[in-house]
This record gives structure tokens, sequence and C-alpha cells, in this order.
């Protein structure tokens, strides 16, 4: 083992409210010695999120408590998601000249600093993690041509790095089936700050939320907390919902996004509007409340690499109803126990999951307290604890092949 601290430069495309607190987590480790690379500030300081449709500003500090630089892009056409919207050249002279061990790329590969980093990283002889939550071949729009193109190309573009991280045991599977020896993949559970949820839940008074929303004190809530984008497919939560009549029964809409005029409408076609909630984006501090003073977290994603609102829903003291194609159940959803799991696009079989929980209030508090004690295992010390093993694996392994 190394004496001194390991020196590694994480390079993220942007800040995201779940990594700043891992991040500060790394900065007071004993065995790490970090320093954060953004391509891009987008998120740090208010602007359009396209997601969303409006612009966002988050209220939690996620520049703060760690190293960090920003590295400029020179892109003609600057953005997230494009191959050309992220083409930092400083990164090239960050990785050469640095004095790091290692380097773990956050950006995913189809930006051109992803790849900028790799080649700068490989050229010198530095350790190189790759982090991935993917845990199977399919596209969000769902393209078989995609599908079939991850299949021939993800071997070759895993193999370039000393370990990749990966952040559920579906997504560990899957880089064993493209042939990653086992030693080369390590999982670091997907996190939020435990703490902080838990502190913030147990500050709720659920009494004076529900007032506020028109809904009774003894009624059973079901919230859907994420993007109104059709790959998240609320319409199908809405359609259960209003198959499912259970009576004294709510919907919370807690996002914003492009689908909100139809569900809307579809809620008033349903007969169902009138037991429906749309409460638009609620920025990070608000979230707690809305879990605490709702029963159930529903995520219907056909495309959902993790789902992290699960994470956030349970350590409020929510079971979690989601579909197949949500990492997060492989982890966290215990058939029966913290949850339950749904073939994606099968609103009735959502709808028989949600009569079955939403008329037993008792069984609802008991799949919340199970879904509360499943995330004591799945904390930050678990992640931070992998990631140092990851870098050290990965340290070693560039080591012996050097």
């Amino acid at each position: 083992m190394k004496a001194s601290p390991y020196r590694v430069l994480l390079v993220a495309s942007h800040p995201v409210q779940y990594a700043s607190p891992q991040f500060r987590l790394m900065a007071q480790h004993p065995r790490l010695e970090i320093q954060v690379a953004y391509c891009s500030l987008h998120g740090a300081k208010r602007g359009m999120d396209r997601g969303f449709g409006i612009e966002v500003a988050w209220d939690t500090p996620l520049l703060d408590g760690y190293p960090w630089t920003h590295v400029a892009n020179w892109s003609p056409s600057p953005g997230l998601g494009r191959f050309l919207g992220l083409f930092n050249p400083g990164l090239w002279k960050l990785v050469r000249r640095g004095p790091f061990d290692a380097v773990a790329v956050f950006t995913g590969y189809t930006c051109m600093s992803f790849w900028m980093v790799a080649a700068a990283a490989k050229t010198k002889g530095m350790a190189l993690l790759f982090v991935t939550d993917a845990h199977d071949l399919e596209s969000r729009n769902g393209s078989s041509w995609k599908a079939r193109l991850k299949g021939w190309f993800w071997p070759a573009l895993f193999r370039l790095a000393d370990v990749v991280i990966v952040p559920s045991s579906g997504s560990s599977a899957l880089m064993r089936s493209l042939g990653l020896a086992p030693e080369r993949v390590v999982t670091t559970p997907y996190v939020v700050d435990n703490d902080w949820w838990e502190q913030q839940a147990a500050l709720v008074n659920v009494t004076q939320v529900r007032p506020g929303w028109g809904i009774p004190e003894d009624a059973t809530v079901t919230v859907f907390c994420a993007k109104l984008q059709p790959w998240k497919r609320p319409q199908d939560l809405l359609e259960a919902f209003a198959e499912a009549a259970v009576p004294g029964s709510y919907l919370i809409f807690a996002g914003e996004g492009p689908l909100r005029e139809q569900l809307e409408a579809r809620a008033r076609v349903l007969g169902a509007a009138e037991r429906v909630r749309f409460l638009g984006f609620v920025n990070q501090s608000g979230l707690p409340s809305v879990y605490r003073a709702c029963d159930v977290l529903v995520l219907p994603s056909e495309y959902e690499p993790f789902g992290v609102v699960v994470n956030e829903a349970m350590l409020c003291g929510l079971p979690a109803i989601v579909s197949d194609r949500v990492g997060a159940r492989y982890d966290l959803v215990e058939e029966g126990k913290t949850g339950f799991v749904f073939p994606c696009g099968d609103a009735k079989a959502l709808s028989r999951a949600l009569h079955e929980l939403l008329s037993d209030r008792a069984r609802l508090g008991r799949l919340g307290e199970m879904a509360s004690r499943r995330m004591e295992r799945w904390s930050p010390r678990q992640n931070l604890d992998a990631f140092v093993t990851a870098v050290e694996r990965a340290v070693a392994l560039r080591r012996a092949t050097s």
C-alpha cells in the first residue's frame, strides 16, 4: 500500500448536486488527495435546464468543501450531451503535467473531452478509471442499432481503463458480461448525502405540508419526483393511479417538463384531476418535505441508469415502486419488502401494485421502515471506501502492466 495519499484527478462534465457531497468526503479522506476538474459550470449558477424547460439554480452548495478548477471549454457550440459540446484542451496539459497517480473520468465517452483525458493518461502511463452507470445496452430512445453498436464497441472502450467504477450490481454484471475481469470492476454504491436527508426529513411537519396541497391528513399519497419527460413515463403512473381508484388516495407530480400540459389534460379526461396535484419544479431543500408528506414513490422510467430519487425517498421512509428499467432496483428495491418492481410500460401491473399498497396503510408503514433500514447499508461511507479500493487497484494494475 502506498504510504502517502493517492493524488487523484476527477474529471467531471459539470457540478452535480449528488456528487458534491462525495467530493467533500473524498477531500477529507487520509488516503486521497483530490482535484476536481469541471468541463463546464452548468448547474453551479442559474441557467436554463432543457429537461425541466425552466431556469434552475440549485439551492444547495455545489462547489464548497473540495478543491476544484474550471477548464475552459473551447467548443463553438458548448453544451452537455453532445460530442463537441465539451472541448476542453486544457485537460491535456492538466493530466500530462499534473502530479497525479490516477485520473477518474466522469464525463462519459460521448464527449470529446473524455477522449482527450483518456489519451493523455494513457500516453503518460497514469492509472485510468472510467465511471459508468449503465446496466444494459439499451439507449434512451430505444434504438436497436445503438444497442448493437454498444455491444460491439463497449468491450474495447472499457478495456482502455485499468478499473471501471459502477454504481450498482446491475452495472457490475453488465461489465462482466462484456468480458472485463472481476478485479477490474469496482462497485461504488450510488448514494446521496444520507445524513442530510435523514436530518431534514426528521424536521418535517406533515400536518403543515398537506393542507398546502389541499390533501387531507388521512389520505394515502403517491409521488412522482422527476422531470416530466417522455422517457420518465409519468403518463403510465397517471393511467395506473386512475385505474387503481383507491378511495382517499392522491397523486403528486413533483417536477416540471414538456409533458405537464398533456398530463393535466389527461387527468381531467380520466376524472382524476381532483386527486392529482402538480407542484412544478421543487428545489433540493424542498424535497424532504415532499417525500415525508407522501407514502410511496413511483418511478416508471423506460431509461434510468440508477434513479437516486429512490435513495432520497427511502431515506425519508417511503417504499418505492419502480419499473424494471430502473438501475436502483438491483440493490435497493427488494420485492415486497422495500417496494415493488413492475415491467416497464405495463400500466395494469403498476395499477395492481398501487392498489395493493394504497389499500393497506399498515403495510405501507412496514415497507417504509424496511426501506429506511436498507439505506443504512447503502451509504456515502461505503461509496468512499469502495472508491479508495478502486484507486488502489487501478494504480497497482497500471504499475504491474508497466
